[in-house]
C-alpha cells in the first residue's frame, strides 16, 4: 500500500483529497497546524493519521509521495525536509488530476461566491438521479455525511477554486481540473494576497476556459461584466447562459415565493437572490450532464443546504443564532438581505469577523459599512493588529455599528444587545474563537 502524506492536510481541499486518496487504496498521513471543525471532526471520523506542527517531515523515512497545500512555502521545515531528501513531492491539484481525475466527466464550479453551495447542488442533483457522483466540495454538504467521495464513474463534481496551486506554482488550481462541464457563476477581485487586480484573476479563468473540450459546455452568468470578458477573450465549447436581463437564454426571474428559469419554476431549498443564481447554475450544469430538468427539480426540495451556509447553531434566550461562511461584502450584503427577506419581528444582528486576506488587508474595508446596511445592528471584530480603521469603516452605520477588539468583549456586546425573537447571524471565513457556543453560552445564562 503506497503512503501519501499530506501537508497542510487541515484546509478544505487537502482535507478531502485525503479522504480520495484513502478511500482510493492509499495509506494517508498529514500534518497541519491546530484544526478546526468541520475539516478536524471529518479527518477523526475517516481514522486519518494527523500531526500537528511543522518543526519535522514526518514518516520521512516511509512515504511514497509528500502531498503540499498552497499554504505552504519555502523555510518551513516540513516542506525544507522533503527538498533536501529528494522526496516525491506534488501539489494538491496536480496530485488529484493524475490520480483521480483522470477519465471521468468533470463537473467544475468557479467562481467567487457561491462555489461550495451551488456545488453541493450539483453532487445532490446527480445522486438524485441514482448517478452516485464523486465530489470534492470544500464544505460538508448536508445531504452526504462527507465532503468527499470517489463515487462512481463517470461523473465527478469539484468546486474549482482560482487560489494559486502551490509554493512552486503559481497558476490557479482549478486549471489542473479540466472539466467538460464548467460553472462560471460571478467573478469580482478577491484574494488580494496573490491577484493585483481583477485582470489577473480573469486571466486565469481564460485559462481555466481554455482547457474545455469544444464537445463540452460552460454554464455561464451573462449578468456579470468579468465574465463576459472572459469567454470574449476565447470560447471553444458550447455556452449555457443564465441570467436576469431580458435576453438570457435562460432566464431567471422572482415569481412569487418561487423562482422561474425560462419554463421551469421552483420553490427555493434556501433563501436570496444569490441562492437563486446558484440553484439556476446547478440545474443548467446538472442538465449538461444528462439530468432532465423535472429530475433536478423535483430533488430540489430534499436538499438540506451545506454546514457553514446560513447554518442554524442553537438558540438561547429566544435568540436564534445562524453560522455563515460569508467574509467578502458582497456575500455579506447577500446573505443579510435573504434573511431580511424572510421576515421575522427581531432584530437582525450581524458580527463579523474581517479573517481573510482580502479583507485583513483593508481591500474592501470602503464596501463594508455598506454590505452591513441591512442588519439592524452590526458587531466587527477589529483586533489591534488589523492594520485599518474598521471604526471608521461602520461610521456610515451610525450607532448600528460598532467594534470590539477582542472576541470576549464582542461577545459581551451582542449578549447585551440581543432580545428575545432576534436572529444574529455570525459571518466568518474561519472558527472565530468558538464564538458561536461562546455566545449560545452567554445567551443562556446572561451575566
Amino acid at each position: 500500500m503506497r503512503h501519501v502524506h499530506v501537508l497542510g492536510i487541515g484546509g478544505t481541499f487537502m482535507a478531502g483529497l485525503a479522504l480520495l486518496a484513502r478511500e482510493a487504496g492509499y495509506r494517508v498521513s498529514g500534518q497541519d497546524g491546530p484544526l478546526y471543525p468541520p475539516m478536524s471532526d471529518v479527518l477523526a471520523a475517516a481514522g486519518v493519521e494527523v500531526h500537528e506542527g511543522y518543526e519535522r517531515l514526518v514518516h520521512a523515512d516511509r512515504v511514497d509521495q509528500v502531498v503540499i497545500g498552497n499554504a505552504l512555502s519555502r523555510g518551513n521545515p516540513a516542506v525544507e525536509a522533503v527538498l533536501d531528501r529528494g522526496l516525491d513531492y506534488h501539489s494538491g491539484p496536480d496530485w488529484l488530476a493524475r490520480h483521480i481525475l483522470h477519465e471521468r466527466w468533470v463537473i467544475a464550479v468557479a467562481g467567487t461566491h457561491g462555489k461550495t453551495t451551488t456545488a453541493s447542488l450539483v453532487a445532490w442533483l446527480l445522486e438524485s438521479a441514482g448517478l452516485e457522483p464523486g465530489f470534492l466540495i470544500g464544505g460538508v454538504p448536508e445531504n452526504f455525511d462527507t465532503p468527499a467521495r470517489l463515487g462512481q464513474a463517470p461523473f465527478f463534481v469539484i468546486e474549482a477554486d482560482e487560489y494559486d496551486t502551490a509554493f512552486f506554482d503559481k497558476r490557479s488550481k482549478f486549471v489542473h481540473f479540466r472539466p467538460r462541464t464548467l460553472v462560471l457563476n460571478n467573478l469580482e477581485f478577491d484574494h488580494a494576497d496573490i491577484f493585483p487586480d481583477l485582470a489577473a484573476i480573469e486571466r486565469q479563468f481564460q485559462h481555466l476556459v481554455r482547457t474545455v473540450p469544444g464537445n463540452g459546455g460552460i454554464v455561464v452568468n451573462t449578468d456579470d461584466p468579468a465574465l463576459a470578458r472572459v469567454l470574449d477573450a476565447g470560447c471553444w465549447s458550447e455556452r449555457i447562459g443564465f441570467g436576469t436581463a431580458a435576453d438570457a437564454a435562460h432566464r431567471l426571474t422572482p415569481d412569487g415565493n418561487d423562482w422561474q428559469l425560462g419554463d421551469w419554476q421552483w420553490t427555493p431549498p434556501l433563501p436570496g437572490r444569490h441562492n437563486a443564481m446558484n440553484t439556476a447554475a446547478a440545474l443548467l450544469a446538472a442538465r449538461h450532464a444528462g439530468i432532465t430538468m423535472d429530475a433536478g427539480l423535483d430533488a430540489l426540495s430534499r436538499f438540506k443546504g451545506v454546514r457553514r451556509r446560513l447554518q442554524w447553531r442553537g438558540e438561547a434566550g429566544g435568540v436564534q443564532v445562524l453560522d455563515d461562511f460569508a467574509h467578502h461584502p458582497t456575500a455579506i450584503a447577500a446573505t443579510l438581505e435573504a434573511l431580511a427577506a424572510e421576515g421575522g419581528d427581531g432584530q437582525l444582528i450581524a458580527v463579523v469577523e474581517p479573517r481573510s486576506n482580502t479583507m485583513r488587508q483593508g481591500v474592501h474595508r470602503d464596501r463594508l459599512g455598506q454590505a452591513l446596511a441591512t442588519a439592524d445592528q452590526s458587531f466587527v471584530l477589529a483586533p489591534p493588529d488589523l492594520g485599518w480603521d474598521v471604526a471608521d469603516a461602520l461610521a456610515p452605520l451610525g450607532a448600528r455599528g460598532r467594534t470590539a477588539a477582542d472576541i470576549e468583549t464582542l461577545i459581551g456586546q451582542v449578549a447585551s444587545a440581543a432580545r428575545r425573537g432576534d436572529t444574529v447571524v455570525i459571518m466568518s471565513n474561519g472558527a472565530f474563537g468558538g464564538i458561536h457556543d461562546r455566545l449560545l453560552a452567554r445567551l443562556a445564562d446572561p451575566q
